[in-house]
């Protein structure tokens, strides 16, 4: 069914699919595709956007596993097939090259050059968070951005959540149900209407539209929020929600985006041009568990592999 992985004389890899991201999605995507007996380059910058999370949650026979680990062994499972090469490595490049794909990085001065019938794309989101000189130093242990992942360890705390575009309404009910003292903070950001704050309050959810100037705590973790005039509000933990970015600028293929910036799939991962794929954060809703990336990264693998066995050209299901 496919060659072994070789370079050609022109030290060009020549594969069956190339996956871009090494998350729980394109590691899921590439084990199931080697699986297939496809022979698959993994392409990663080993830049997760979890890396400073202690303790991934909901990952069946995994929850509580350090992120990084959990990579670490994913990479490992992809590595132990003989039809997967997996390569740490800067994509800069990935364009049609006649009936497939040209792939091209760098890393520490090597040069990557692969041609792939097709490619997936899996390289997640870059996070934008609001400008508080102290967000990062407790993100990770008191402040996260997902609240189905890190909800039940803050659960029935006095929680923050720090939004300031316009979803803040429904994500902050979701929020708010994991405890019932809840504050959100638009950090004076217009982002709430009479309506949406009526729904808050008929909730419980409070509302503090003032601008924020930090967060406040110590080794112990959050204490608080402080606002820009002076006022300290006590919270122990905080969500916040991030501006989502899609860096993509490698990707010469014109594929359809969302407002956000989002590559818009098919329920299987299908771009609607030939032979690319994308699955997990950088696909329409944006962050989400990681079993739930993986499961997508599963369903992708298989309709790259029968797309390969039937044609690229068919497209059965269209781009939703």
């Amino acid at each position: 069914m496919t060659n072994p992985v070789e370079p050609d004389a022109a030290d060009v890899l020549s594969v069956d699919v190339a996956v871009i991201g090494a998350g729980p999605a394109g590691l899921s995507a590439a084990l199931n595709l080697a699986r297939a007996r496809r022979t698959v380059l993994l392409v990663d910058a080993n830049r997760p956007r979890n890396a400073a999370t202690l303790r991934s949650h909901g990952f069946v026979t995994r929850d509580g596993i350090s992120p990084l680990e959990l990579r670490k062994l994913g990479r490992i499972e992809v590595e132990s097939y003989p039809e997967a090469t997996v390569v740490q490595s800067v994509v800069d490049r990935v364009a049609r090259d006649g009936d497939g794909w040209s792939v091209h990085g760098a890393s520490r001065g090597a040069e990557l050059r692969a041609r792939a019938r097709a490619v997936v794309v899996a390289t997640g989101l870059r996070e934008e968070f609001p400008a508080l000189p102290s967000l990062r130093a407790f993100y990770g242990t008191s402040v996260h951005s997902c609240v189905e992942c890190d909800g039940y360890e803050h659960a029935g705390q006095p929680l923050a959540f720090l939004c300031e575009t316009a979803d803040v309404v429904d994500r902050a009910l979701l929020v708010g149900s994991w405890t019932d003292d809840l504050v959100v903070y638009t950090n004076g950001a217009a982002v709430l209407d009479d309506r949406g704050r009526a729904r808050l309050s008929a909730a419980g959810v409070a509302v503090d539209e003032r601008p924020v100037a930090d967060l406040e705590g110590g080794r112990d973790g959050l204490s608080g929020v402080r606002l820009a005039d002076g006022d300290v509000r006590p919270h122990t933990g905080a969500f916040v929600r991030p501006l989502w970015h899609a860096d993509l600028d490698w990707l010469e293929a014109p594929v359809e985006r969302d407002d956000e910036g989002l590559v818009r799939v098919d329920r299987l991962g299908r771009t609607g041009v030939p032979g690319l794929y994308a699955v997990g954060d950088v696909t329409p809703p944006g962050p989400e568990q990681l079993v739930v990336a993986a499961g997508h990264g599963a369903s992708t693998a298989a309709a790259v592999h029968r797309d390969l066995v039937g044609g690229l050209e068919d497209l059965r299901d269209a781009v939703q």
